[in-house]
């Protein structure tokens, strides 16, 4: 046909599918994001889902006890979630209001003057545009706003969860059933990406949690104004690869020179040890070695990520990057045994 054999033909097609294939998941991706959150905050409940459904199985029927199990895990997750906002976001939501109180002084320009006295000459070009500076603010609050249209994800987020672990294992039956001869390297692909994805949310948010309980005592005990404020800022940023800890970072410094703290220098020493400590120390010991990637493949990963799908695709590009390598070297192992 045309002129090809049916080898070529093949070819093409094949070509062509993968093509076709990119375009659509590129096309939806934003759906894909939101099916990827949930599925890294079912991830993040499986531990306490797996505990609490193996002690309910002992004292009735399997079913049963699954489900039970997720509506304990909700409830749990919850009342952790209203703790924290009873005993965390108080103190965060008054140093916010103190803070925003703070950047509305007609004398602010006379404090950022100041800032010439610490040799900085940002302070400069602060006070040169803060006029437009002070005009973005409002369509900063509307941009604001707009975004709480999302909130609307706060809520499908965990419904898809939910979902997600009372279905998995009934899902993990019919993909192997489907595979056929395949099946057992399709099982054990499965169970490694599984364990993986197990491995790297559990350090996950242990290293969120490292970061907001460091920087609260820490910055609280060197006196720095707002401290479990900006804590609780560098949590979510966090979870961003690379571009969160930076972001974090740059914002404590910011709001340290703008409320006028003595010791700036303190919260820069601070900021490059515990990211030291960090990088080098905690992590390595929290991330298995499937889940360790070399930085190059990290910095590319953020980059593409961020080309394809803004902050999305910068928070997906590491678990992205290490479900690519196993399976790279999953399908790989049956040719170095037959080599």
């Amino acid at each position: 046909m045309l002129g090809l054999d049916s080898r070529t033909a093949r070819a093409t097609w094949t070509v062509a599918a993968i093509v076709g294939f990119v375009y659509a998941v590129y096309t939806i991706r934003s759906t894909i994001f939101v099916f990827a959150i949930a599925l890294m905050f079912a991830y993040l409940l499986y531990p306490l889902l797996d505990a609490i459904d193996k002690y309910l199985s002992q004292t009735g029927a399997r079913e049963s006890a699954r489900i039970r199990a997720l509506g304990i895990t909700y409830l749990i997750v919850l009342a952790l979630l209203i703790i924290f906002a009873i005993y965390i976001g108080t103190h965060v939501g008054a140093q916010a209001a103190q803070l925003a109180k703070r950047v509305t002084r007609p004398e602010i320009s006379d404090e950022v003057r100041q800032w010439r006295v610490l040799n900085f000459p940002v302070g400069d070009q602060i006070l040169q545009h803060y006029g437009e500076i002070a005009a973005m603010i409002p369509e900063l609050s509307i941009r604001v706003i707009e975004a709480g249209s999302n909130l609307i994800y706060v809520i499908v987020i965990p419904i898809m969860s939910f979902f997600l672990l009372k279905d998995g294992r009934r899902a993990l039956e019919l993909l192997l059933e489907a595979s056929g001869e395949n099946r057992e390297v399709v099982s054990a692909t499965v169970n490694d990406g599984h364990t993986l994805m197990l491995q790297y949310m559990r350090a996950l948010f242990l290293l969120c949690l490292s970061v907001l309980v460091s920087f609260s005592v820490v910055l609280s005990l060197m006196g720095v104004p707002y401290a479990i404020l900006l804590a609780s800022i560098a949590f979510p940023l966090e979870f961003v690869p690379m571009v969160g800890p930076l972001i974090a970072g740059c914002t404590i410094v910011a709001v340290s020179l703008f409320s006028g703290y003595a010791h700036v220098s303190w919260v820069v020493a601070f900021l490059l040890l515990y990211r030291f400590f960090q990088d080098y120390v905690l992590s390595p010991h929290l991330m298995s070695k499937g889940v360790e990637l070399h930085p190059m493949l990290v910095i590319l990963g953020v980059f593409a990520g961020g080309e394809i799908g803004g902050v999305g695709g910068i928070f997906l590009s590491v678990p992205v990057i290490a479900l690519l390598r196993l399976f790279y070297y999953r399908l790989r192992a049956p040719r170095d045994k037959t080599a």
